[in-house]
């Protein structure tokens, strides 16, 4: 199954990712979007008791192309083009299900975590509506080999475009980029925030930079929370240094706002919204760099 898996990959997916680049950069940010990708390869579908749609359940549909803009504005866009329903690269690299992998697990994965016990690991058992994906467990090798052949590359890519940044700025700002289901989590609460900010309570990015944003979006009408109920996943957690000069920031975007989410085809409010996300990116970059560039140079 590895081999098969492997080349399975190697004839789907390749390249594993897409970077978008400028043609020349003009701005200290790097955007991801790590689970906007919608190819979905043969062997998975064949392993999954759930038909295609119920898989695109957990994917962050369109928000690639939300965010397009930004690359004509002067920053880089990775986006994954394989699904999070296949890996997910917003977790640790191994976070890995027991209930999930036939064969024992090697001592350095992390099999505890509170995203592993909910069935959303590195590799997920379960959708975002908690249906089980597979019709079986998977070979250990085969969870490796896809860790090996998307996961490495595409953070491999990420820390390059950071550390690029860096070099030409003296500081890089990554905007994480996702998008919620429109329905509430909980009882009593009759709809979910328009946008969900994480900064990991102020640990991944200098809050100037979250506040911004915030207040942006607030006052073109959305209604915007932060960290509640996401601070941040692994990339903004990974990645947010600010005292190696990495600022990280993680934009939710409820879908309800651009997408039928039932039938996942776009809704009228698509353009709006990526006319205001680009509308955003242009007032950060003409703003933040200045009162970046000032912290950095007083360190």
């Amino acid at each position: 199954m590895p081999a098969l898996e492997l080349s399975a990959i190697a004839a789907e997916l390749d390249p594993p990712f897409v970077v978008s680049q400028p043609l020349q950069p003009r701005v200290p940010f790097v955007f991801c979007s790590p689970h906007s990708g919608r190819i979905y390869p043969n062997h998975f579908l064949a392993q999954s008791r759930l038909d295609p749609v119920a898989l695109r359940r957990s994917e962050d549909c369109y928000v690639d192309e939300l965010f397009a803009a930004v690359v004509g504005l002067g920053a880089p866009l990775i986006a994954a083009r394989f699904p999070r329903a296949y890996l997910d690269v917003n977790r640790e690299p191994y976070e890995l299900d027991p209930q999930l992998i036939r064969e024992k697990l090697p001592q350095f994965a992390n099999a505890h975590s509170a995203r592993v016990v909910g069935g959303l690991g590195t590799i997920a058992r379960i959708v975002a509506d908690g249906e089980s994906i597979y019709r079986a467990p998977l070979a250990l090798e085969a969870a490796l080999a896809r860790i090996e052949a998307l996961y490495m590359p595409f953070h491999a890519e990420l820390n390059r475009l950071l550390q690029r940044t860096q070099e030409l700025f003296g500081y890089a700002i990554l905007i994480d980029c996702h998008s919620m289901p429109s329905a509430p989590m909980s009882r009593g609460v009759l709809t979910r925030p328009d946008f969900v900010l994480g900064d990991r309570f102020g640990a991944s990015c200098d809050t100037q930079l979250s506040l911004f944003v915030r207040d942006h979006l607030a006052g073109a009408g959305y209604d915007v929370h932060m960290n509640r109920p996401y601070a941040g996943g692994y990339i903004t957690e990974h990645y947010g240094r600010p005292s190696r000069g990495w600022h990280a920031l993680q934009i939710e975007m409820n879908r309800g706002l651009y997408l039928h989410e039932q039938t996942l085809e776009k809704s009228a409010g698509f353009d709006r919204l990526a006319n205001d996300l680009t509308t955003l990116a242009s007032a950060m970059f003409a703003s933040l760099p200045s009162r970046f560039g000032r912290c950095a140079a007083a360190e």
